[in-house]
């Protein structure tokens, strides 16, 4: 449910969405079906992981500590299947 929270909050503002779609190679139109993947998911988080900005951000929206993204992320684990040869 985090990571869907955290897909959400990223889609909620144009410029973090272009640079997420730019950074991960997926289209708006492919995220609908990848976010039904918990690797996909896993690999939001992992990204939100590596910008202390946009961690903190989500994190004070959310009301929650930012450990909780990552513990969530290594819940989630798993390779998303298009990161596979």
């Amino acid at each position: 449910m985090l990571a869907v929270q955290a897909l959400g909050f990223i889609a909620e503002e144009p410029d973090l969405l272009s640079r997420f779609l730019d950074t991960s190679g997926i289209s708006v139109e492919a995220i609908r079906t990848a976010a039904a993947e918990p690797g996909f998911l896993a690999g939001v988080l992992e990204y939100m992981l590596a910008d202390e900005n946009l961690l903190r951000a989500f994190a004070d929206r959310a009301g929650i500590d930012p450990a909780e993204v990552a513990r969530a992320s290594a819940a989630l684990g798993g390779v998303w299947e298009r990161d596979v040869p």
